[in-house]
């Protein structure tokens, strides 16, 4: 069971213009892990992006 016709397939892919990729450069790894400790121990943020999701806490 296909959920429309398949000549459509593919037709809003083709229809958004091509936007060539940003170029990113990655920290190096020291100083990446230098600032995720001091995000996530010294200010107590949680880790990832900021969905407001906390971790765990054991106890």
């Amino acid at each position: 069971m296909t959920h429309g016709s398949v000549q459509k397939a593919g037709k809003v892919r083709n229809q958004t213009p091509k936007v060539d990729r940003k170029h990113h450069l990655s920290r190096h790894p020291r100083l990446r892990n230098k600032h995720n400790y001091y995000k996530r121990y010294a200010k107590g943020l949680p880790a990832g992006q900021q969905s407001g999701a906390r971790r765990r806490r054991r106890r």
